[in-house]
């Protein structure tokens, strides 16, 4: 039974996957652009948090 939900579950990713693609190509080409402001903001963003768990993960030991 348990290769039957592998089968199953793979077999649903991949329905998704079919659906979505046409509204994934539309958002691609249509969606609003990142400045590079943006993205620094979501560099600055991101590093404060990997620093925070470098630093709990400092306290824990």
């Amino acid at each position: 039974m348990d290769i039957w939900m592998k089968v199953g579950t793979a077999a649903i990713l991949a329905f998704m996957l079919w659906k979505l693609w046409p509204v994934t190509r539309h958002w691609m080409k249509n969606g609003p652009k990142g400045s590079k402001k943006d993205w620094q903001t979501a560099i600055i963003a991101l590093g404060a948090v990997v620093g925070f768990v470098i630093l709990l993960i400092m306290m824990v030991r």
